[in-house]
């Protein structure tokens, strides 16, 4: 292990750690927690997209609703065809009174995962 604890000594392995930690940080409810953690791995590995995906959802439970957009916006670019980041996104524009948005990204779920969740929230009966 390297004696310099700073960004500089920071190893793929200490990437995994933080990332094994936010997602606990982020089950405890502690999503700024998360959050920095996951800046460190993604400064690191920017085209890690679990880091982006986690990320995105400390964001969203922060309600800090805007850099949830842009991750999960990343993650789509990147995995265009992942339910759960559709649906997630959809969340994302549905707290921010932004229906139409939200309504194309539950369906787009829907459509790629039929879990009863997308499902219901896709609403393809209106």
């Amino acid at each position: 292990m390297p004696e310099n604890s700073g960004t500089t000594g920071r190893t793929p392995e200490t990437h995994v750690i933080d990332f094994r930690a936010a997602e606990q940080l982020l089950d405890a409810r502690d999503p700024r927690g998360a959050v920095k953690l996951l800046d460190r791995v993604i400064d690191a590995h920017p085209e890690n997209t679990a880091a982006r995906l986690l990320r995105a959802r400390a964001f969203f439970a922060a309600a800090q609703l805007r850099p949830a957009e842009l991750e999960f916006t990343i993650v789509l670019e990147r995995e265009p065809d992942n339910a759960f980041a559709h649906f997630a996104l959809a969340r994302t524009y549905e707290r921010q009174g932004r229906a139409d948005q939200a309504r194309r990204h539950f369906r787009l779920a829907a459509a790629l995962d039929p879990k009863p969740q997308y499902l219901k929230a896709a609403r393809f009966e209106e």
